[in-house]
């Protein structure tokens, strides 16, 4: 057989060899038989020596054509070889990404923070200010800016925790409520004001189903010209309904404090009787004379009500311990 015949047999039968090839050991092979040392490309390329010089350049020629093609097949096919290998090795080392994770379990939002949260998002959207202030207070923003007398009961160590702070006893004290922001405000801003301010007070009482050392209020005041009782009440009602609901029935009955005159309690009618929901009153002209407003320019009104005792109406809660209980049990009943 002579080398054109050589090289035109292997040019037509190595490349089905080369695709047939199942694994990089089989293609190794058969690279070894094509192209290899003992191949028909190099027994065409050693024995060129013997062709007349007028054949020699184009059998030359053709040997390399066919060698380049056969390498190219040989180098795609390792390719594809070497892809399937890699595939199997990434399959056989695979990870099930789709497991449920192992996430901690989320907690919540505790429920007097929600109604602190709830009221003053209410009281926002009217247009209130929101404010904070210390829970150390002194005794003069505690009780005496609001018309507090120097003989009430609330005065008391039995009533009031005080603090051995500073020079002067019974000076600071932890407050008793929130109004003693309603004096820092007014001392800081002109009229008019509209002021919510949520927050944490302490009284001694003891713990039981109704009251608690420690609770949270939420005071509200407001100043302008020309407020009326009849503001008050529309803005209180507005909260009702919008807390509890728009059939809340409201009413108020009169009562007394200090930093207010009249003074009532709003009450509303709440799974089948009245319960009272907070106090308020036309602010004293005394308070506004404490903080520098003359009472012949401006009124206003203030009210104050229990964000621990909304939270028992909320969710129906009879005993004001479990609002302070612990157990996970407890707190996930009223998430």
């Amino acid at each position: 057989m002579s080398i054109q015949e050589a090289i035109d047999a292997l040019s037509a039968d190595a490349p089905n060899r080369i695709a047939e090839a199942s694994d990089l050991g089989e293609l190794a092979a058969v690279e070894t038989e094509v192209v290899g040392k003992k191949s028909p490309i190099a027994e065409g390329r050693r024995g060129l020596g013997a062709v007349p010089e007028s054949e020699r350049g184009a059998l030359g020629r053709a040997i390399n054509d066919v060698a380049g093609e056969l390498d190219a097949l040989i180098s795609r096919r390792r390719d594809e070889l070497e892809s399937v290998d890699h595939a199997q090795a990434l399959a056989g080392d695979a990870v099930d990404v789709t497991l449920p994770g192992r996430a901690p379990n989320r907690g919540s939002t505790h429920i007097i923070q929600q109604v602190l949260d709830e009221v003053v998002d209410i009281f926002v959207a009217l247009g209130y200010t929101v404010a904070t202030g210390p829970e150390a207070e002194t005794e003069f923003y505690n009780f005496t800016a609001l018309n507090f007398p120097y003989a009430h009961p609330t005065r008391l160590e039995s009533d009031t925790l005080y603090l051995e702070y500073g020079d002067v006893p019974e000076e600071i004290l932890l407050r008793t409520h929130t109004s003693p922001m309603q004096a820092r405000y007014m001392e800081e801003h002109e009229p008019p004001v509209y002021l919510v301010v949520p927050g944490r007070v302490y009284r001694s009482d003891p713990l039981d189903p109704t009251h608690s050392p420690v609770f949270h209020q939420i005071e509200g005041l407001a100043v302008d010209n020309d407020i009326t009782f009849g503001d008050l009440k529309g803005v209180l009602e507005h909260f009702a309904r919008e807390f509890l609901g728009s059939d809340a029935k409201v009413k108020f009955i009169p009562h007394y404090f200090p930093f207010t005159e009249p003074s009532a309690e709003m009450h509303v009618w709440h799974n089948g009787g009245w319960m009272e929901l907070l106090g308020c009153g036309m602010v004293h002209p005394a308070v506004f004379e404490a903080v520098g407003y003359d009472p012949a320019e401006v009124t206003g009104f203030a009210f104050g009500m229990g964000a621990d005792r909304l939270a028992m109406a909320r969710h129906g809660i009879t005993d004001m311990r479990h609002l302070f209980d612990p157990d996970i049990r407890t707190l996930e009943q009223n998430r």
